[in-house]
């Protein structure tokens, strides 16, 4: 029996499991249709015919035999069993090496944590450049005069034949509101205080809770006009104050009601808030009478 040849094939039948289960009425009837296809009287230019017709008589003889059928059938499961044995084998082997692979790779391969801080410096350095060119920018468009200068340098930078414009801080405006509702953008200030003179510059700051805001009047009395009339959405109120409290505080405080438990605000000579942080206070205490004044209207 020649272990390589499958007999089921030779008669044009399903091989494995399936040839197994055959009945002899099948392979008969397979044996009858491939006898008179390879009859060598049908052949007569075939060397092979003969041969091939020789071949299907023994492959019918097995099947038709019970025991060598049976025998057959145990061979050919005994090697699919090789087969699959084999094949398990090598799917192991190539899972082996391509993990190898992956493993030299990995092994080659960068820092994640290096290339990940390499990542952050290049993104700072970036921010810090673009932050750089955002000053430059504006500090030609924009030229503060040092403080420590003299009154006649000062009127030298903002008078004629100076080299720059001078900023007067009078002139500037501290817009602050808080992150809820209807949002500002730096057109919308411009449009809202523009209506109380020429507005030079409007220099953003948003933050995640609060957003704020430099207007630049291009007047003292503009600036002083902006900072009792704009207040913004009634739904989002703004808070307008002097950069520089150089004005009455009367001109840009709004009236404390007469029940109020809060304290005064430390003021200076001018009656206006002396620093920053007694701005953010007051702005809090502003902000909140203006939030629920809205509510009430609405």
């Amino acid at each position: 029996m020649d272990a390589e040849i499958d007999h089921y094939v030779v008669l044009g039948l399903p091989s494995g499991e399936e040839g197994s289960k055959l009945t002899e009425k099948e392979i008969v009837k397979a044996y009858k249709s491939k006898a008179f296809e390879l009859h060598p009287d049908k052949r007569p230019d075939d060397p092979n015919a003969a041969s091939d017709f020789q071949q299907l008589q023994t492959s019918y003889g097995i099947l038709r035999d019970d025991k060598a059928r049976k025998l057959f059938d145990d061979h050919l499961r005994v090697k699919r069993d090789h087969q699959r044995r084999l094949s398990q084998r090598d799917g192991k082997r190539r899972k082996m090496v391509s993990d190898l692979e992956q493993r030299e790779r990995d092994a080659s391969a960068p820092d994640p944590s290096v290339k990940e801080r390499e990542k952050e410096a290049r993104i700072s350095r970036q921010f810090k450049e673009e932050i750089a060119m955002i000053r430059a920018m504006h500090a030609k468009k924009v030229q503060v005069p040092d403080a420590s200068a003299t009154k006649k340098e000062r009127e030298g930078a903002s008078g004629g034949g100076g080299i720059g414009i001078g900023l007067n801080k009078e002139n500037v405006l501290k817009v602050s509101w808080e992150k809820f509702g209807e949002d500002y953008s730096s057109d919308k200030l411009r449009e809202l205080f523009s209506k109380f003179g020429e507005v030079e510059d409007v220099v953003m700051k948003v933050g995640k809770k609060r957003g704020s805001a430099l207007v630049v009047m291009a007047t003292r009395e503009g600036a002083v006009a902006a900072t009792g009339s704009v207040i913004g959405h009634l739904a989002n109120p703004l808070l307008v104050l002097p950069l520089k409290p150089a004005m009455p505080a009367d001109s840009f405080k709004p009236a404390m009601p007469a029940d109020s438990h809060k304290p005064a605000m430390p003021a200076d000579s001018s009656g206006a808030p002396k620093s920053l942080e007694e701005f953010q206070a007051f702005e809090d205490y502003v902000l909140t009478k203006l939030q629920k004044a809205a509510e009430k209207q609405r």
